[in-house]
């Protein structure tokens, strides 16, 4: 039961993606999908505990098979995709990431029940700022994940889906270290919750 109380209905969360929803690094609730959730509940919100599918290392590839074993139930009242941070890792190429993207993003909206304004893409954070690049091709990296971002962006505003980007907000975060998690990669709890703030008003916004 929400910590609001008994309302009408429970509202759904299902997020999709890799390891920045399923949160590697930080404890369950520290996940920005669980914080969302956390934020909405303390707005009187009545939410469910999300649904996540999303597992470190994936590609849209991995997320496509993820999808068909967890067979999420929708519909559901809010869908977040955020995918391809590892297509761009494992030098994958940017036409097979538009080609599977699409797929993922018709998915997401299907299991938003068709509705468009409840589906919402999350843009791929900049890896290549974290402790664990350091030596790498910072810029190389940077222009690839924009190129990663801009079909993303693309793809959702031409389908009419919501858009968030938090990739400012993860290369703002470069020097400070109570950003990151202890693995020096993934973002800490700290700037999930720079990302909650940025994807709340959109989620807001859907669910009225």
């Amino acid at each position: 039961m929400s910590p609001v109380g008994e309302t009408e209905r429970t509202i759904r969360l299902l997020a999709l993606g890799d390891s920045y929803t399923i949160g590697e690094g930080v404890e369950p609730p520290e996940r920005w999908p669980s914080l969302l959730v956390e934020r909405m509940r303390g707005e009187g919100v009545a939410m469910a505990d999300p649904v996540i599918v999303a597992t470190t290392g994936w590609t849209t590839a991995d997320l496509l098979g993820g999808i068909q074993d967890a067979r999420p139930q929708g519909p559901f009242d809010l869908v977040t995709l955020l995918i391809g941070v590892n297509d761009q890792y494992r030098g994958l190429e940017l036409d097979g990431y538009r080609e599977r993207f699409r797929d993922l993003l018709e998915r997401a909206i299907g299991f938003a029940g068709g509705d468009l304004g409840r589906t919402i893409v999350v843009s791929i954070p900049d890896w290549g700022v974290t402790p664990f690049a350091a030596g790498r091709d910072r810029a190389g990296i940077a222009n690839e994940i924009d190129a990663f971002n801009d079909v993303a962006r693309g793809m959702a505003l031409d389908r009419g889906v919501r858009y968030v980007h938090v990739t400012d907000l993860s290369r703002d975060a470069a020097d400070r270290t109570e950003m990151h998690a202890s693995d020096g990669l993934h973002p800490s709890g700290a700037q999930y919750r720079t990302w909650t703030d940025r994807i709340a008003p959109e989620v807001r916004r859907a669910l009225r």
